[in-house]
């Protein structure tokens, strides 16, 4: 249990996961929430796409949100530093999967291929074009790559197809895998990123916040860091009961939860540990495109540390 009868901060919290493995995290601390049982009062939203997590930061709709790692950085650069990364939330949880006659057991096998794919914008989009241009593949001219809007798109348009190869992320694999005995995965891009990048950690997905609230705030927000970082644990720890709340919270029916939560990379990383995978990755990242971070990489002030 994260906190039964944590002694309540009388401080409200709007914060946004993502319909996908950041959400899964935090399934705890919404039934903690919800029983009343945390210090912080959350107001959650689960929301399908990382452009609303983008709006409603900038809006100041939410205080602390989920969000693609790179995306902490280029609303730091938008909003000049009023952004912080609070907390690493999940690792690399993108697989290349085949159906059909089609056969895909190195990158180089993607040559000349039409891609299915989602997360145009995001982490997503950008690991799998330096995986490409690492091994000599121009993501633009050398593979064809058909982007949609949400996850859960991706996933139906492999569905319907005879023969495709997809770009998805966890726990979509596992609902596609259900779904269709004629679907596998052919490449861990975990992998494929670590081959080449010196081993650099795949930082996915982050927690990011408003300076704003986070200052005001201080106490509500080391209070959420131990709220979160329990559920993340307890998520890990309890999957059957965690993948039952995922299908009550309608996130994801439990028999795809309980098969997808052990491959979905939830972790939770705050202070240093969090700085040193998050800069080697947004320096990746920096290196091969600066567009991907907002041009330029976030300052120290970037990274919170309680």
């Amino acid at each position: 249990e994260a906190s039964s009868g944590a002694e309540k901060l009388g401080v409200e919290m709007n914060i946004a996961f993502l319909k996908g493995p950041t959400g899964l995290g935090a399934l705890e601390l919404m039934d903690a929430n919800d029983k009343g049982e945390t210090a912080v009062d959350y107001n959650i939203s689960l929301v399908a796409s990382a452009d609303e997590i983008v709006s409603g930061i900038g809006s100041g709709e939410y205080d602390l949100a989920a969000a693609p790692t790179n995306l902490g950085s280029t609303l730091y650069n938008k909003t000049s530093g009023g952004v912080s990364i609070v907390a690493i939330n999940t690792l690399g949880v993108l697989y290349v999967l085949e159906k059909g006659d089609v056969t895909v057991s190195t990158v180089e096998d993607l040559r000349g291929m039409d891609i299915i794919a989602s997360g145009e914008g995001s982490t997503a989009e950008y690991v799998l074009d330096y995986i490409l241009s690492e091994n000599g593949i121009d993501p633009e001219t050398d593979v064809n790559i058909t982007y949609y809007t949400e996850h859960a798109e991706a996933a139906t348009a492999l569905a319907s197809a005879e023969n495709a190869v997809a770009v998805l992320p966890q726990p979509f694999v596992t609902t596609v895998m259900n779904q269709d005995e004629g679907v596998s995965i052919a490449l861990d891009l975990t992998d494929e990123w670590e081959k080449v990048t010196d081993g650099a950690q795949l930082v996915m997905g982050s927690i990011i916040g408003r300076n704003e609230y986070i200052e005001a705030n201080p106490e509500a927000v080391s209070a959420f860091l131990d709220e979160y970082a329990a559920s993340t644990d307890f998520v890990n720890n309890n999957v059957e009961e965690a993948a039952a709340l995922s299908e009550s919270y309608d996130l994801f029916p439990a028999a795809v939860a309980s098969k997808a939560i052990p491959n979905c990379n939830i972790v939770f990383m705050e202070g240093e540990e969090m700085k040193t995978s998050a800069e080697s990755f947004l320096q990746v990242m920096y290196d091969y495109e600066p567009s991907t971070v907002g041009g330029t990489l976030p300052g120290d002030d970037f990274y919170f540390a309680r």
